[in-house]
């Protein structure tokens, strides 16, 4: 055969043979469970919008997405654990005021909020609602202030633990109300509810959907909800500009995180399915009984919120001349 022959068939040969296909460098994500990291513990109002999220994240990505509570040094021991995991899409961290609060907070702190985290959105705000044992000598907002003014370093007031929306709420509400309430810390804003509820202590500023069945029962007395206006879920109840507080705003938010480094297609997909399940209609009529509001947005929204919430943190921290070891 003529040498042009011959390389005209082993060209063809070459056209026929399978083409080597690249190897791939990591299954589709995702391709097994996935661990929701919620830093309090169980019976919170975070354990109970992340399990909310969990179980329709879980039918959205087609993945169980277990949840794993890891409470302590509010917040900080659940978001260590999250800054250390492998960015694979395989943890993310729901947070919440902590993440913006303990960067200003605390003296030593083994994460960087800013630098080992990829925000990936905003979920939802909350109000809150500033509440006391019946048994408080003081019906009003103004009462309780008159009250804690005349008992200077002997009340106080609770929260789930140092750098929590709670205990930043009680430090800013002793700077604008000029009252001295003495901070008592617990493991969990629940706790403190319940210390509430049996008389230990005199205040706490949390959620109303932990607090809402209590006051319908009369367990616990509403001085002021901390919203722009009054609340379906508490009609009654006044805000605290009409309770004469008008500069003392404490919303507590939620959103996921994943670690640093996480890629950003997989960002994009939790993105878009959290978006779509915080609007879903079946779960509108349930957030809202939770006087709870979705607030999704871009992971680039969501890091400039952040920053601007450690911003205003940092001044309250100042402020009251606080620090934690």
């Amino acid at each position: 055969m003529p040498a042009g022959g011959r390389l005209l068939r082993a060209l063809c040969l070459l056209a026929l043979a399978p083409w080597p296909m690249p190897a791939q460098t990591q299954d589709a994500w995702p391709s097994k469970p996935i661990r929701l990291i919620l830093p309090f513990p169980p019976g919170g109002p975070t354990d109970i919008l992340g399990r909310i999220v969990s179980e329709r994240l879980s039918g959205s990505l087609g993945q169980p997405v277990v949840v794993e509570n890891r409470g302590g040094a509010g917040g900080n021991v659940g978001a260590e654990a999250a800054a250390r995991s492998a960015p694979d899409g395989y943890t993310i961290l729901l947070v919440s005021n902590p993440i913006a609060i303990s960067p200003s907070l605390y003296t030593k702190l083994n994460y960087d909020p800013q630098k080992d985290f990829a925000p990936v959105s905003l979920l939802a705000t909350v109000p809150n609602v500033m509440v006391t044992h019946p048994s408080v000598p003081a019906h009003t907002l103004q009462e309780f202030i008159a009250l804690a003014k005349s008992r200077p370093g002997k009340m106080n007031f609770g929260s789930g633990g140092a750098g929590t929306s709670n205990h930043a709420a009680g430090e800013l509400f002793n700077i604008v109300a000029g009252v001295k309430l003495v901070h008592v810390p617990y493991k969990g804003v629940n706790l403190a509810m319940n210390d509430v509820l049996a008389g230990q202590i005199q205040l706490v500023v949390i959620g109303v959907p932990a607090a809402g069945p209590h006051i319908k029962a009369g367990r616990l007395r509403a001085l002021a909800v901390i919203a722009p206006q009054r609340l379906p879920a508490l009609p009654d109840v006044p805000t605290v500009a009409e309770a004469g507080l008008p500069n003392f705003e404490v919303t507590t938010w939620y959103g996921v995180l994943a670690p640093a480094g996480t890629p950003k297609p997989i960002i994009g997909r939790l993105n878009t399915d959290l978006g779509r399940i915080m609007h879903s209609p079946d779960l509108k009529e349930r957030l809202a009984a939770m006087a709870t509001e979705p607030a999704t947005g871009t992971p680039e929204e969501f890091a400039d919120f952040i920053k601007r919430e450690t911003a205003k943190w940092a001044g309250v921290v100042r402020d009251a001349g606080l620090k934690v070891d």
